[in-house]
């Protein structure tokens, strides 16, 4: 089974928009953000149907012109396009849905978020007028607030309703509502989202696998803030798809971790509709909640007092961490002896504390840095090894230097520490990814220094939580590949 995409449209088309759109079924026209493009043009490039949609203020969109001027471009709209959006708080009067056949009709609903009991009673008011498609979006603004649209989806069993939750708290329920019925999957076409949350149609192909849609009997996800660029969802799901397994992994943006722990993974929701969650990746600023919820830990993550994965093992949430061969493994895998190395450690959050640890058990000499003298000295202390504060840190004292924190992360801002000075044969690792290589990373690299990047670090760290969940290995060369480093040294023997 497969869903349909519908590509939404908020900028021009440019280049390349044919191809875009090679198994996109609908293009969404957002009259409200790209004006009223004439649909000529648009036919002789794409030829699926066009959808016409003049979002209001009140609804999340930006039309704010009078209630005649609005019904005057919907049904001038209607003569030329082959669906119209109707908001059904204000585009249902009788001489528009006269002038409308149901079968052009996409009434829709969005507001604020809503229990399952008002969202059916929405939809009760929508559906007293024939349509193609009814479409509920409420926006969620706390986890759990997401849950309702998936519940309504779940008790309709039709095939004519769409309901998912925006806002980057809600962006994973666009993945599970085609699963539950839902007909159509919008994704952006470009850059520019049609609604917050909203997944570009290029992210759904690549890290979801859409438009098919093959049975899915356990979720796992990643938890993190911010978490909808991060790589993991295409790391795993490609594995699940290459090893076919029946899994899906998710992206879960999340404010409060109790929020999320409380109301999605304790809720029972997920395993309401079919669909238990058993497994999850966790990143920043999360790492150590999700060692506070585990009823298990591993004693490195104990020791380091931070968890990157959590995985329902026989209905006992266990925690680990696998950031200590995210950094390790790499180095190895260079045939870089960590017996002769003085290593720093700058950042002392869950994934420095584990990195420091990972290097200190491989045999590095490890020193701790970081901005907060108080958070850098509980490290000490938890870890048993030397702290400095960032601004009495000397890297040309050092022969491998790990970043572990926020700094330096976007063109133009400084780089967390200074390479002056740093010796030839000096070890670079970066724990923050982007498509490309970090400021920091570039920088070195011109030194003729030697750097690991981000994303190996994110799938060395992967293979672990990868086995640990499913029992099986993820593909490493895949892995690689995945995440643009396909040139990136293989693993040890």
């Amino acid at each position: 089974m497969d869903a349909t995409l519908v590509a939404t449209l908020t900028t021009p088309p440019g280049d390349g928009f044919e191809a875009e759109l090679a198994d996109v079924a609908w293009l969404e026209v957002r009259a409200d953000l790209v004006g009223d493009l004439p649909p000529e043009p648009l036919r002789a490039r794409f030829h699926g149907k066009l959808l016409y949609t003049l979002r209001s203020r009140a609804e999340g969109g930006v039309w704010e012109g009078s209630v005649e001027r609005r019904k005057r471009r919907l049904l001038d709209a209607a003569e030329r396009f082959d669906l119209i959006d109707l908001e059904c708080s204000r585009d249902l009067s009788p001489d528009v849905l006269k002038a409308i056949p149901a079968q052009k009709r996409v009434i829709s609903w969005h507001g604020a978020a809503a229990s399952p009991a008002g969202l059916k009673a929405t939809f009760e008011k929508m559906s007293a007028a024939d349509a193609h498609l009814y479409k509920l979006v409420p926006t969620a603004s706390q986890s759990g607030e997401e849950i309702p649209a998936l519940l309504l989806l779940d008790s309709l069993k039709r095939r004519d309703v769409a309901a998912f939750s925006v806002g980057p708290i809600g962006a994973w329920t666009r993945l599970i509502a085609p699963r539950l019925g839902a007909p159509v999957v919008y994704g952006a076409l470009g850059d520019v989202p049609g609604a917050p949350g909203q997944i570009t149609l290029r992210r759904l192909r690549k890290d979801f696998g859409l438009p098919a849609l093959p049975p899915v009997q356990r979720l796992f996800g990643v938890v993190g803030n911010p978490v909808l660029h991060s790589l993991s969802p295409r790391l795993h799901n490609t594995a699940y798809r290459e090893l076919g397994l029946p899994f899906l992994y998710l992206p879960f943006h999340v404010e409060s971790f109790g929020d999320f722990w409380l109301e999605v993974v304790e809720g029972g929701a997920l395993e309401q509709i079919g669909m238990p969650l058993r497994g999850l990746s966790v990143t920043t600023p999360h790492k150590e909640a999700a060692l506070a919820v585990a009823a298990a830990a591993s004693p490195r993550a104990e020791l380091v007092g931070a968890a990157n994965t959590l995985v329902n093992h026989q209905e006992v949430w266990e925690a680990e961490t696998t950031d200590l061969e995210g950094v390790v493994m790499p180095l190895r895998a260079r045939g870089i002896d960590l017996a002769t190395r003085r290593a720093a450690v700058v950042g002392m959050g869950g994934a420095g504390r584990a990195a420091a640890e990972g290097l200190a058990v491989a045999g590095a000499q490890v020193t701790l840095v970081n901005r907060s003298t108080e958070n850098g000295q509980r490290a000490a202390d938890l870890l048993k090894l030397p702290f400095v504060p960032l601004d009495e840190f000397e890297p040309s004292a050092f022969d491998l230097i790990v970043h572990a924190t926020s700094l330096g992360r976007g063109a133009g801002e400084p780089l967390p520490f200074p390479l002056d000075g740093l010796r030839p044969g000096t070890v670079v690792v970066d724990l923050v990814y982007k498509a490309e290589p970090t400021p920091l990373l570039a920088a070195a690299a011109a030194r003729g220094l030697t750097v690991v990047d981000g994303r190996e670090v994110l799938v060395y760290q992967a293979l672990g939580q990868f086995r640990w969940m499913t029992g099986r290995e993820m593909p490493l060369p895949t892995a690689l590949r995945i995440v643009g480093l396909a040139e990136a040294p293989e693993d040890i023997p």
